[in-house]
């Protein structure tokens, strides 16, 4: 670790320093680019395209270029944006999913696909990183990243921007006939492996792109499969707990004295864990461009994708019932007497967390499970522009785009059993290991315990009309008058039966042995346990678990927006100093239809919302190559999905009304945003910047509760319930409301150069470089009963990059390192009548490195070779601030290995 951070230190003194002290070698070296001493392509060519379109824009703003046709610079379109300084990613199986930018989370930032917003839910298969969340953020593992021509990465507002994603706003470009002045063909084709999986991992991309000079045809296709295989160990978080019932006869009386006054805090049970994926990704495009005259440009563009998930997990699990720790008194099960646990010898720590604890008799279990998860994606989107007179140009975009997401299968059996196991913890914060004083492979040890089963649906529509008049009132000021009109369309159902057997086992009506359809799992590293066959056990139970499904919510939220904006841009001179920028406001109205079932029936809500956004961008140009850059605006956030569904409750205990529900009306987060950039251009591909921002943050949501307030303030209707009127008075009224409020501030230094100073072969060496810092708290009190005042929820105080290239006329290398420091993940405690069990959840700090290389045979033919997760670094999940183990994963590492042919 200490010759890591070595190896950063210098690598990020040498990126830094040597850029400004040698503008002058890297003029010369433009020069001998020229002479095809040194050649501008590749990797080097899509730095330099990135470069430049950072300069030249007017707000604050981050490009990732693909060098050529489908050939983006990384496989995962997460993977690529985090390089881009302030952004953070989270990964799934290895593979990145989601961004954070400046040190808000997924939700807070607002992803754009040719133009239109997007919503693409994928997934997580574990329940701690949120599985089936309803959330606005988007899974950048949905696509290939060679169907897109570049991604734009917008940390500052504009008027003519749509309104929202308070973070920032990505924008998803795909590729088109025009990107290339010439028809091409390209074709790829990798295969690979992971160290875990050892499977055949293929991934094969087409492209045919057609030039015919005012007319021009693209399509496209990427296609993957791979098997993934996340590993490790878990608790069930950690809770003050007693004996309950447990013989403790064994212990001395200090240490019974001690479990009993209930001090003291158990993991509620622990797991060896592994999740096994095989996914399937599908991405078709297609577009076509046509000028029909000089002065007018159309543009079709459409965009499938399919992503699918055959999912399989399991576990070997020492646990306890009822939310209990695996101490507890005897069980009778299916006609058998287990005995009382019998607790051998424990040890505790200096924080009251019990690190070895030795158990005779303590129940154990197995879980199996399997879910099968679907994506479809579809998008349509008409764009263009025309010159309506001199200096009047009229611009549009409207498009239609659906998504599913649905887990039709995600079925749960457990098997349980009472034996010795002893856990130790001692080894470190993340370590565990368990002996097992029976054989976890023998089924003869199982009995049938649980069958869960439930399914979710969700569907997103989004309808997308915009136009824009822009008017050059002379060569350097430009007017633009526009107006957009959006409706955004959520629903979803979720259904569930979590205890189709547990009675029908328990009092022997069907067998609790599991000899017929039980199978040994041996994947995890040293250790064998007792699995269910489904098919089997399914058969030899004579039942179809899916008919016991019962729809348990049942949601759709609708927001429709109107917005106008005016926008002035210019290109002066302040004395000798070009000054250009763009200043203006935006007006949004939105009307919110939430629709749902309460306990009571269907129920229907309505709420609306209006604002006005100022916004202004300001550069100007102090030398040749240094920009001084200034960004002010106002933006908002709207709420999360869930929040705005209207499902909940009603109910009339002892003529004391009660009513819980979501809240439609909940305003969207807001955010004032002061933004100042310097940054300084050189050579073919070298600047670097020195960023800070601010945000001062409205609107936070959480739950509150209010007593005794009319029927009115709850916005049902009132024939609701029977008898209610207007004027009744509700006696607990509960609802999300935004409630808290905070600040956050960054830092943001970045660079990129060729090191050209280096003696050949080294001259073809560059680097870029980038490092953020951003701090915030936030007192999660005012959101959440016994909160703590910490960090915002997915904000890393640090991330950095350094990339280190290599490239000559026929070889490119590079090599890739990501840090991304700890953050909290889940401000929400846990609190129980013994006191406190976890005020927070979160993830440790992780560095991630990456590879790729290519050879050039000919001006046909490029070999391809790529490294993801070298390390095989681990993904550390903590429960409390105090850092107990919750979940520690390993996904391995995985190569690909290629070849790409153009025509």
């Amino acid at each position: 670790m200490k010759i890591a951070r070595r190896w950063w230190l210098a690598t990020t003194a040498l990126g830094f320093l040597a850029p400004p002290a040698l503008a002058q070698q890297a003029a010369t070296a433009d020069a001998a680019d020229s002479a095809g001493d040194i050649v501008v392509t590749g990797y080097r060519t899509s730095l330099a395209a990135a470069r430049d379109a950072k300069r030249e824009a007017t707000i604050i703003k981050e490009t990732i270029a693909a060098s050529d046709i489908a050939a983006f610079p990384d496989l995962n379109l997460a993977e690529a944006l985090q390089r881009v300084p302030g952004v953070a990613i989270n990964r799934e199986a290895g593979e990145g999913r989601r961004i954070s930018l400046r040190g808000l989370g997924p939700d807070f930032t607002r992803v754009q696909l040719n133009g239109m917003e997007v919503l693409g839910n994928v997934d997580s298969p574990q329940d701690s990183r949120g599985q089936t969340t309803r959330d606005r953020a988007f899974d950048f593992n949905l696509f290939a990243a060679e169907l897109f021509e570049h991604v734009d990465v917008e940390k500052s507002y504009q008027a003519r921007q749509t309104e929202g994603g308070l973070a920032g706003t990505v924008g998803l470009f795909t590729a088109r006939p025009f990107d290339s002045r010439r028809s091409k063909v390209a074709l790829s084709a990798q295969a690979g492996t992971n160290t875990l999986t050892h499977d055949v991992q293929p991934r094969l991309t087409g492209l045919v792109s057609l030039n015919g000079g005012d007319i021009g045809l693209l399509v496209s296709g990427a296609y993957s499969r791979r098997q993934t295989r996340e590993q490790g160990v878990d608790t069930y978080r950690w809770r003050h707990n007693k004996a309950n019932g447990s013989d403790l006869s064994a212990l001395t009386a200090a240490e019974r004295t001690r479990i009993n006054s209930g001090a003291l805090l158990f993991a509620r049970g622990n797991r060896l864990s592994v999740w096994d994926s095989t996914q399937e990704r599908l991405g078709l495009t297609a577009a076509l461009q046509w000028n029909p005259a000089p002065s007018v440009h159309l543009t079709l563009d459409a965009l499938y994708g399919r992503f699918t998930g055959d999912r399989f997990e399991t576990h070997l699990a020492s646990r306890g019932g009822g939310g209990s720790t695996w101490l507890g008194g005897g069980e009778t099960f299916a006609g058998v007497v287990y005995p009382n646990a019998r607790v051998n010898a424990l040890e505790w720590n200096d924080r009251d967390e019990v690190v070895y604890l030795d158990v005779s008799g303590g129940k154990a279990a197995t879980e199996t499970r399997r879910q099968d998860t679907r994506n479809v994606f579809r998008q349509l989107v008409l764009s263009g522009d025309a010159a309506l007179a001199e200096g009047l140009t009229l611009s549009w975009t409207g498009g239609v785009e659906r998504s599913r997401y649905d887990m039709p299968v995600n079925d749960k059996f457990t098997l349980e059993g009472f034996g010795g196991v002893t856990s130790d913890y001692r080894g470190g914060r993340y370590a565990l290991v368990n002996r097992y004083r029976f054989d976890p492979a023998d089924a003869r040890f199982w009995h049938a315990r649980r069958l869960y089963a439930n399914a979710t649906f969700q569907h997103t529509a989004l309808d997308n009309a915009k136009a824009r008049l822009d008017y050059r009132i002379s060569p350097d000021d430009t007017l633009s008058l526009g107006g957009e009109w959006r409706r955004f369309a959520n629903d979803g159902r979720y259904a569930e039966q979590d205890d189709i057997l547990t009675g029908a086992f328990r009092s022997g009506m069907v067998s609790a042995r599991v000899d017929g359809y039980a199978t040994v799992y041996a994947g995890y590293p040293g250790q064998r346990w007792s699995i269910v066959d489904f098919p089997k056990m399914l058969k030899q139970l004579n039942i179809n678990h899916r008919d016991y499904l019962s729809v348990a919510r049942v949601f759709s939220v609708e927001e429709r927006t109107g917005a106008g904006f005016v926008q002035y841009d210019w290109t002066h001179l302040i004395g000798a100093l070009p000054f250009r920028g763009n200043v203006g406001a935006r007006y949004y109205a939105t009307r919110v239809t939430s629709r749902g079932v309460a306990s009571v029936g269907p129920v229907t809500v309505r709420g609306a919302y209006q604002g006005v956004l100022p916004a202004a961008n300001l550069i100007l140009e102090l030398d040749r190559g240094a920009l001084l850059r200034l960004a002010a605006a106002r933006n908002i956030n709207r709420p999360a999905l869930g929040a705005l569904a209207v499902n909940g409750s009603v109910s009339n205990d002892n003529g004391e009304l009660s009513v819980a529900i979501g809240n439609p009306a909940l305003r969207p987060y807001r955010s004032n945003d002061l933004d100042l950039s310097a940054e300084y251009y050189f050579g073919s591909v070298g600047y670097v910047a020195a960023a800070t921002f601010y945000k001062s943050l409205d609107g936070f949501v959480s739950t509150q509760t209010v007593n005794d307030v009319p029927y009115r303030r709850t916005g049902l209707p009132d024939n609701l319930y029977p008898g209610v009127t207007a004027t009744t008075l509700v006696n607990s009224f509960s609802r999300p409301v935004n409630l808290a409020r905070t600040n956050l501030y960054g830092v943001e230094v970045s660079g990129q150069a060729d090191l050209r100073f280096l003696p050949a072969p080294l001259d073809r060496l560059g680097t870029a470089l980038n490092l953020t810092y951003v701090a915030s708290r936030l007192d999660y009190a005012r959101l959440y009963p016994g909160g703590i005042t910490t960090t915002l929820e997915g904000l890393s105080r640090y991330n950095a990059n350094a990339t280190l290239y290599y490239q000559d006329k026929a070889f490119d290398a590079r090599v890739s390192a990501n840090y991304r420091s700890g953050y909290i993940y889940s401000a929400s405690p846990v609190l129980t009548p013994l006191g406190p069990d976890q005020d927070v959840t979160g993830f440790e700090g992780t560095i991630y490195v990456d590879m790729s290389a290519h050879y050039t045979l000919d001006r046909h033919v490029q070999l391809t070779l790529n490294g993801v997760n070298l390390t095989n670094q681990r993904e550390r999940q903590y429960s409390n601030s105090s850092k107990r183990l919750y979940v520690v994963t390993r996904a391995g590492t995985t190569v690909l290995g290629g070849v790409r042919v153009t025509f």
